[in-house]
Formats: structure tokens, sequence, C-alpha cells
């Protein structure tokens, strides 16, 4: 189902037609790309904090490590957001990096992740690394939606939907955008789900072999 997605967004969303709106011009066809990668990311960050939470009711390692694969593969979406955020600033705004708001913030609630990965690494004892990196990334989420979601609202800000700027709507776009945009943030999204779920076996098996030997 996410290939046929990604295949559908793909095509369809170099084919057809787009707003031609002043400064987007045809870069609005990035909005294919950008925010589904975000979604993504939501989506498995979200993920693994449910199991997080899981983890520090139960203690159960598997948990853990879906938490842990979840986070992972969300910071691997994050970066791609972040790159075709700076990709889309070239054309739009002039620089890759403008110092905007939105910018700053998605920069810092990126090394709370980073930060995830050097504590983990960090900790030897297998329970002890796995609890408080639970804890940690259940505070950090949060950390995170505010960084990203509320601060950039409550000041003058480039980015489309912050700062007095509105998002894409029904003035940027249309139908025929509606129609790939949507496919486009489900089709990323079960495609995080899925490099998630693959990381996640491989991490069980090493876990288990490790058991054994």
């Amino acid at each position: 189902m996410a290939v046929s997605l990604l295949f559908y967004t793909l095509i369809a969303g170099f084919l057809l037609s787009v707003p031609r709106l002043p400064i987007l011009h045809e870069t609005i066809r990035n909005v294919y790309f950008h925010v589904p990668m975000w979604m993504a990311m939501f989506t498995v960050f979200t993920i693994s904090v449910v199991y997080s939470i899981k983890y520090l009711n139960t203690g159960k390692e598997k948990y853990d490590l879906i938490a842990v694969e979840c986070v992972n593969v969300g910071t691997f979406f994050y970066v791609l957001g972040l790159i075709t955020g700076m990709m889309w600033a070239k054309y739009t705004w002039g620089e890759y990096w403008s110092n905007d708001p939105k910018q700053n913030s998605a920069a810092i609630a990126f090394l709370l992740y980073c930060a995830y990965a050097v504590l983990r690494n960090s900790i030897d004892e297998e329970q002890k690394r796995a609890k408080i990196s639970a804890i940690y990334n259940i505070f950090a989420f949060p950390i995170m939606v505010v960084l990203i979601m509320v601060l950039p609202r409550m000041t003058d800000s480039l980015h489309p939907g912050n700062g007095g700027n509105p998002a894409f709507g029904k003035l940027d776009m249309d139908n025929h955008m509606r129609m790939v945009f949507y496919p486009a943030c489900i089709g990323w999204s079960f495609t995080a789900l899925w490099i998630a779920t693959l990381r996640y076996r491989i991490r069980l098996i090493e876990y288990k072999n490790n058991e054994i030997n």
C-alpha cells in the first residue's frame, strides 16, 4: 500500500497542474514531500512515546526496542524534512537558512533527539539505559511539539501557518494538489512505519542472538 501511494505521489505530483502563485511557482510541488516527511516523523515519534510508556509500565524489552527504532526512523525523516525545507527556502526566501523562527525551533528540537541517541549510547546497563531513555523520550516529544507547532505561531515568521502568515489552504492548494498531498502524507507515514518495523525485527534478532551467546 505504501509503495503504491508513493508511486502515485511521484507520478501525479509531477504531472498534475499546480496553482500559478507568485514566488512559489513550480516549487509548490515540494509540499508533496516536505510536509509528508514531517507527518511521517510525527507518526513514528508518537508511536515511540506510546511504547516508552508501555515499557515503563511493564519493563518488557521489546517495547524499548520498538520505541528506540521508531525514534531512529523518526530522526531520519526529521533530517529529510529539514533538507526539503532548506531547499524550498533557498528558492522562495533566497537562502537555505534565514534564521526564521520555524527553522530555528526545528533545529533545536532536532538536537533534542540527537541527545536521545547520545544518552542511549552513554549507558551500558540495559535496563537502566532503557528506563532513562524512555523517560527522556516521553518528555522530549511534547517539547518538540511546542518548539515546532506552538512557539513559531507566537512571533513573525516567513513559514506558512506561523506568525500571521496563512498556511496552504483553499487559496493555494487546489483539488488537483489535494489528490496528491493527502495520499503522500499517508504513503510516507506508512513507509516510516514499515522501515521502523524492519529495524525492530532486525534489532530483536540481534537481541535474541546476544542472549543465546
